[in-house]
C-alpha cells in the first residue's frame, strides 16, 4: 500500500503499471540497476507521452486520420508534391506563416488540411480544426465581452489551426466582424506587423486557411 501511494504522490502512475513487467525482465535479463532505471524512467515517459498524444487528439477535434502519404497526387497533377511535402515538414507552424489551399470541391483540400495536423500532432503541436460555419457561429453566440474573449483565446492558442469550408459559407456583417476580430488577434499574438483587414457579408472566398496562433 505505502508504494501505491508513493507512486501516486510522485505522479509516477504509468511506472506503476509497467513495473511488474520490468522487475520480471529484470530478473530474466539480469540488468543491471543503472539498465532498470533507464527502463523504468522511459516506461514512465512513454506513457506520459502517449496521454499528452491521445489529449491532443482528442483537442484537435479531427474528424478522420489523413497522410501525406495517402494523398493522390495523380489525381491532381498541377498540384506541387514537392510543395506538399516541404510544407509536411511543419516550418511554416514554426515561423507562424499562413497557408492558403484554394480550390474548388473534391480537390483534396480537407485531406492536406487534415494531413499537415495529424503530422503536426505527431511532433507535439496543439492542434484545433474547425469549420467556418462553426466558428462564426460559436463567436456570434457570445453574449458577453468576457465570454468573446475566451472563445478568441481557444481558437488563437493552438499551434495550428485550421479554418475548413470557407469558400462554402455565407457570413453575416456581424459574423465578419467577428471573424476579422479573430484574425486580429491572431496575427497580434504571433507578433505580425500590423495589417488592415476589410471584411464583408458573404462568402469570404473559395479557400481554406491556416495560420500558427502562438
Amino acid at each position: 500500500m505505502k508504494s501505491i501511494t508513493a507512486y501516486k504522490q510522485l505522479n509516477l502512475t504509468h511506472l506503476q503499471t509497467a513495473l511488474p513487467q520490468l522487475l520480471e525482465t529484470a530478473r530474466r535479463e539480469q540488468w543491471t540497476y543503472e539498465t532498470m532505471v533507464e527502463r523504468a524512467l522511459g516506461a514512465e515517459l512513454d506513457g506520459r507521452e502517449q496521454k499528452a498524444t491521445a489529449r491532443r487528439l482528442k483537442a484537435a477535434r479531427i474528424p478522420s486520420k489523413k497522410t501525406v502519404e495517402g494523398f493522390d497526387f495523380s489525381f491532381q497533377p498541377s498540384l506541387s508534391e514537392r510543395r506538399i511535402r516541404e510544407l509536411a515538414d511543419l516550418s511554416f507552424v514554426r515561423t507562424c506563416t499562413n497557408v492558403i489551399f484554394l480550390g474548388p470541391p473534391g480537390t483534396g483540400k480537407t485531406h492536406l488540411s487534415l494531413a499537415l495536423a495529424n503530422r503536426a500532432l505527431a511532433e507535439g503541436h496543439s492542434v484545433l480544426f474547425t469549420t467556418l460555419a462553426e466558428l462564426a457561429q460559436s463567436l456570434e453566440s457570445a453574449s458577453h465581452p468576457g465570454l468573446m474573449r475566451q472563445r478568441l483565446r481557444r481558437y488563437i492558442a493552438p499551434s495550428l489551426l485550421i479554418i475548413d469550408e470557407v469558400g462554402y459559407t455565407r457570413l453575416t456583417a456581424e459574423q465578419a466582424h467577428h471573424f476579422f476580430e479573430l484574425v486580429a488577434a491572431a496575427m497580434s499574438t504571433a507578433h505580425y506587423p500590423d495589417v488592415q483587414y476589410s471584411f464583408t457579408a458573404g462568402s469570404v472566398t473559395d479557400t481554406e486557411l491556416y495560420w500558427r496562433g502562438l
